[in-house]
């Protein structure tokens, strides 16, 4: 007969004692905090541990905001906003906050953009009326250099005038002058010279 050395019985319990140990750590392992919702018109209560045979220790309603600590099998433990942890059915969480909590949210931010839309449209409305103004006084200012450039032409060309009067005079006091001398100098006698 062999001696036995020891009880291989105890040490194969302990590892499936270690296994479901592991086991159930990895199953209600926690996760990183997030925050969720209560849906929609719901009172929920919040209790000491993972199923409805805990005590409860407080409620949720629609619109209360927790945090996730921990995933467990249909039941998450949540942190509330007293900074009390629970445990609730998870099939009552949601990422989005509800609606009863988006509407008021929604109505605000409509408000808030329909005054936008109505400043904006008198801004609008102002500008519009500027614009006109200004386009009027676009079109004056045109109207006022074109005026302004006829007379420039009218005035580039009237400079000449002098400029032709002046050569005029000049040809007909030559011709006066030169006629004047030839006249002049057929009437005086002429003295021969003689050598």
């Amino acid at each position: 007969m062999r001696p036995r050395i020891g009880n291989p019985m105890p040490i194969h319990r302990r590892h499936v004692g270690l296994g479901l140990l592991l086991a159930t750590l990895f199953v209600a392992a926690p996760v990183a905090a997030e925050e969720v919702w209560v849906k929609d018109e719901v009172r929920l209560n919040v209790r000491t541990g993972a199923g409805s045979q805990f005590r409860i220790t407080g409620s949720l309603v629609t619109g209360d905001s927790v945090r996730i600590l921990e995933r467990g099998k249909g039941w998450t433990r949540v942190r509330m906003a007293n900074g009390k942890d629970g445990w609730v059915p998870a099939g009552f969480l949601m990422e989005a906050p509800p609606a009863a909590i988006r509407m008021p949210r929604m109505e605000a931010e409509t408000r808030e953009l329909r005054g936008t839309v109505e400043r904006l449209r008198e801004e609008v409305s102002t500008l519009s009326g500027e614009r006109g103004q200004l386009e009027s006084s676009e079109s004056s200012m045109r109207s006022r250099a074109q005026e302004l450039e006829a007379e420039n032409m009218k005035l580039k060309a009237g400079d000449r005038w002098p400029e032709w009067i002046t050569g005029a005079g000049i040809l007909v006091s030559g011709m006066l002058v030169g006629s004047i001398v030839q006249t002049w100098a057929s009437r005086r006698p002429r003295t021969r010279i003689r050598l």
